[in-house]
């Protein structure tokens, strides 16, 4: 054992680009998307504990589980001790950026370094997303989650918008017209920002058309997102609702996050920096 307490950044996980290129017969689907993750956030706290305990705080707290339907509580249970999680809550939930697995994946990172061992914990055992949430920075991931393949990237200005709708993901799987789209195209050499920009802008998330279908509010953020000036992309992220927009490297986007949190006071804004 290292230390009495860690606390962990949990950052969220932007689905740049995210093609749906076949299902298992399990019913799985099968993915490649390109991730990037914020400077955005929530927080988890893991401390030694004779029992396992979760308290759920911060802005984003209400409605979220502090029981074993957590998914923080099921990776530290896998883990296999006992300890004592605080989740500061900072990112919308079911949005679409892998709050709820960022949080897992930081519950595991916070007790490989309380307890100085590695977990051992088959990440994707807790979700598609927790495999590329351990990895934590730019990478492709394929398969159903579990082939996990770090890039390198840029630093991406970013502006995130979610409009308070939670989106289950089902319902937008089974709004989707079809299951063998084509995957990515080749990665631009290199990887800096203007080629990134011109490639991503050559792919899809083709949960988008779906996720309106579910929830129509998220067109109003991409026309929102996209009236900004110099945006280069808009989209939308993982199934919904969070959408973002991306600009060249080094863009301001104070005064556009201000602006958007003074006209659509009901959504969730911030700026970012994706890395």
């Amino acid at each position: 054992m290292t230390s009495a307490a860690n606390e962990v950044f949990a950052p969220a996980k932007i689905n740049l680009t995210l093609h749906v290129t076949g299902q298992r017969a399990d019913c799985y689907h099968l993915l490649d998307s390109l991730v990037m993750f914020a400077d955005v956030g929530d927080r988890v706290t893991v401390a030694h504990a004779d029992q396992m305990s979760l308290a759920v705080t911060g802005p984003m707290a209400a409605g979220v589980p502090d029981d074993a339907r957590n998914l923080c509580w099921k990776a530290a249970q896998a883990f296999g001790a006992p300890v004592a999680i605080t989740l500061d809550k900072h990112l919308p939930a079911a949005a679409g950026i892998g709050g709820g697995s960022s949080d897992a994946a930081a519950v595991l990172r916070g007790m490989e370094q309380l307890f100085g061992r590695p977990s051992g914990v088959d990440a994707l055992s807790l979700g598609a997303d927790v495999p590329v949430c351990m990895v934590a920075h730019a990478a492709r991931m394929s398969g159903i989650g579990e082939e996990v393949l770090p890039l390198f990237m840029e630093p991406l200005s970013a502006i995130l918008v979610n409009p308070g709708v939670e989106v289950a993901t089902p319902d937008v799987f089974r709004a989707l017209d079809r299951r063998d789209n084509p995957p990515m195209t080749p990665w631009p050499e290199g990887g800096g920002t203007p080629a990134a920009l011109a490639w991503l802008a050559e792919q899809r998330n083709d949960l988008q058309p779906p996720a309106i279908t579910v929830q129509p509010v998220i067109a109003e953020v991409l026309q929102a997102l996209a009236d900004l000036p110099d945006a280069r992309l808009v989209r939308m992220s993982g199934s919904g609702a969070t959408c973002f927009a991306l600009f060249d490297s080094g863009t301001p986007t104070e005064a556009m996050v201000n602006d958007l949190r003074s006209a659509f006071p009901q959504w969730w804004v911030a700026g970012t920096i994706l890395s």
